[in-house]
């Protein structure tokens, strides 16, 4: 590999979970010479790694230049109409099934996790989606179906760059934690009903706030982006 390849590639790493996890605003404009500064790099490595973000969807072109991917609230909506979707079928799926049921292998390692973090909750922060995540992706996952967890990887790809916005408060991370806890209790005790509807509470619970916010920023956006005019 090159020596701009690697670059290239280090740069798309730290760019991707910057985006990812926050650390960018939707109105920063991903300018090439801030970017060099930023990652310590020549404007080459971070012109490939923009290309390769542009393809990847995280980031757009607006006439100024490019910015982290703002989907409209519309989108949201639809993305998370897939995700509350996906999310169910993994639990209707065994309620439909004699004597299937999830893999503990898998959700009992999770539930311990998730009691850990009971004891010891973590600040509110965007790198708790990178947990939340993993709760949902590990839940599906127990279900025995892989094309539902690929599906659902893609959707949170989609929806992370606003997920951020889930878990600026405490509440939101200690009602969290809480649910993750019942619906994986609910479903070890093969309780499917219960726990899918906590299942769907929960997302939904999720979705309102998500929305909510996307709203907000949305607003500060265009207001940014106005004054610029």
């Amino acid at each position: 590999m090159s020596d701009s390849g690697s670059l290239a590639d280090r740069v798309f790493v730290a760019l991707r979970d910057d985006l990812m996890w926050g650390r960018l605003r939707p109105t920063d404009r991903l300018a090439e010479n801030t970017l060099a500064e930023r990652y310590q790099v020549s404007r080459t490595p971070v012109r490939e790694a923009l290309a390769r973000l542009l393809s990847d969807g995280l980031i757009e072109r607006r006439d100024r230049g490019f910015y982290p991917y703002r989907p409209r609230v519309d989108d949201l909506e639809d993305l998370y109409e897939l995700r509350i979707t996906l999310e169910l079928r993994g639990i209707q799926r065994l309620e439909d099934a004699d004597g299937r049921r999830h893999d503990p292998s898998i959700l009992e390692p999770e539930l311990e996790r998730w009691r850990e973090f009971r004891k010891t909750p973590p600040v509110p922060d965007a790198g708790i989606v990178k947990e939340d995540e993993q709760f949902h992706l590990r839940l599906l996952s127990s279900s025995g179906n892989e094309a539902l967890v690929t599906a659902l990887e893609s959707v949170n790809a989609r929806i992370r760059p606003m997920r951020m916005f889930d878990y600026l408060t405490e509440d939101r991370v200690l009602a969290t934690i809480d649910e993750h806890i019942d619906i994986t209790e609910r479903v070890l005790d093969g309780d499917l009903r219960d726990a899918r509807g906590l299942l769907h509470a929960h997302i939904e619970g999720s979705r309102r706030v998500v929305i909510a916010r996307a709203r907000e920023a949305m607003a500060m956006f265009d207001v940014v982006m106005a004054l610029r005019d």
